[in-house]
């Protein structure tokens, strides 16, 4: 993988995890300072919005990477780094669908099931993410970032 790619990758992985991140707070912590808007916080739409456009540019990165260093990993049986890398693997796909089924469902209780889903699915692929970055970092450290 080049430096580029990677690069690419630990981005998509800031300016997406973190306006998730951020989101989440907005919606379940912040108090609105007016008691009848429907936003906790000014920014919440914004970042709501940011988050879903920018999420696309994290499923590109992570195209670019599987074909690039993962799916050669998988079929060499290379050992370093494999349970956080198959950790994200395995989170991807349910994270990326579930984002997508939150937006067009209606029906509440599914919502509430994609909801749980999507941060669940979030979470685990963040801390895979983490572990995956710092590992290599301790490994290869002028190859970290």
């Amino acid at each position: 993988m080049s430096p580029v790619e990677r690069f690419l990758h630990h981005i998509a992985n800031l300016v997406v995890g973190g306006s998730g991140l951020v989101y989440g707070w907005m919606l379940y912590f912040a108090t609105p300072t007016d008691e009848f808007s429907v936003w906790n916080h000014p920014w919440q739409g914004a970042v709501h919005d940011l988050h879903l456009l920018l999420a696309p540019l994290l499923v590109l990165t992570f195209g670019i990477l599987w074909k690039g260093h993962a799916a050669m990993r998988v079929r060499s049986g290379m050992q370093p780094r494999r349970g956080s890398g198959f950790g994200m693997l395995l989170t991807f796909l349910p994270m990326v669908c579930s984002g997508y089924l939150l937006q067009v469902t209606i029906e509440e209780s599914w919502r509430t099931i994609w909801l749980w889903v999507h941060l669940g699915c979030s979470g685990l692929w963040l801390c895979a993410y983490l572990i995956h970055w710092i590992s290599r970092a301790k490994v290869e450290p002028e190859k970290a970032i």
